[in-house]
């Protein structure tokens, strides 16, 4: 699939066959891969990305300490973008989860934009083990290759060790821990808010609510949406083929009974991906409006 079509038409993200792939084992006793895919970060756009168009946002590292990080996880390291004040410390914490391109230029750019606003923001490569996605050029081949090969509970443990460098670094409020995720981050982030009641606040970009449960994956964010404490802010495309209205009803109707005061604002005539400001379903007046919501639930909830 072209990137120009991707998000404005129906999308299996569950294509590949979901047996265990022998060189990863997902057990009580942890996570373990005989070698991983990815040592370093991809350098720019990944090639199914492409073209980049001329809107992209490139926010400068003036003020910033920003730039690559190895963080250990059970079974070796991953790498991961951070982007921090160049000046001071205990810094409010956020999360930042990819989309199915990995963590290319405009993950690294969200961290500096969160940077830029006094976070310490780190986004981990959380494909590293199954394949280095910034070289296939097709999403299918994204999805069939990698995506649908990403154990969930390889990804919470992941965000938990990266979790835990950050407060090996000294320099960021755990206290004041938050995370936002796009797309495939999107959905991570109601996983993870779950899993890690400690976050303080979290926001979904318009991520998966449901369809992606397998050996591997096993619930989706429809699933334990009553059971979420932490509030969760999702932002959503009314007209997005691979979320249907019903199913966002659905997710409300959980949410209001989980007594975490999560809440769904789905934004009218725009598309999947409407903050994804390199890709043509990005729409300028949707992401700003976004962009203000998530500082404003993330300030109002402590981080």
């Amino acid at each position: 699939m072209d990137i120009k079509t991707y998000g404005l038409q129906p999308l299996d993200f569950n294509l590949a066959d979901q047996e265990s792939d022998e060189s990863v084992t997902v057990s009580s006793g942890g996570l373990s891969r005989r070698a991983f895919m990815m040592t370093s970060l991809a350098v720019g756009f990944a090639i199914a990305s492409k073209p980049v168009l001329a809107q992209a946002i490139n926010t400068d590292t003036h003020g910033l300490v920003a730039g690559e990080v190895s963080v250990p996880v059970t079974d070796g390291h991953i790498p991961a973008y951070r982007a921090m004040p160049s000046a001071g410390k205990d810094f409010p914490v956020i999360l930042v989860i990819q989309e199915i391109f990995g963590v290319h230029e405009h993950i690294k750019d969200m961290c500096r934009r969160f940077a830029k606003l006094g976070y310490m923001a780190i986004a981990p490569e959380l494909f590293a083990r199954q394949g280095d996605v910034s070289q296939m050029t097709d999403v299918g081949e994204i999805l069939s290759k990698v995506v649908s090969k990403v154990p969930d509970a390889q990804v919470l443990a992941d965000l938990d060790a990266t979790v835990a460098y950050v407060k090996s670094t000294g320099k960021g409020d755990l206290a004041k821990l938050g995370t936002v995720g796009y797309c495939w981050g999107g959905r991570a982030v109601w996983l993870y808010a779950v899993h890690n009641p400690s976050v303080k606040a979290a926001v979904a970009y318009y991520g998966l609510l449901n369809g992606m449960k397998s050996e591997i994956k096993a619930n989706d964010p429809i699933d334990i949406a009553q059971t979420l404490k932490v509030p969760v802010l999702g932002l959503y495309a009314s007209i997005d083929a691979f979320i249907k209205p019903e199913i966002i009803e659905q997710m409300q109707a959980g949410l209001e009974k989980s007594g975490s005061g999560s809440e769904i604002v789905v934004f009218p005539n725009v598309n999947h991906g409407f903050n994804a400001d390199y890709r043509p379903t990005y729409n300028k007046t949707a992401a700003q409006y976004a962009w203000k919501l998530t500082q404003d639930w993330l300030k109002n909830h402590g981080v």
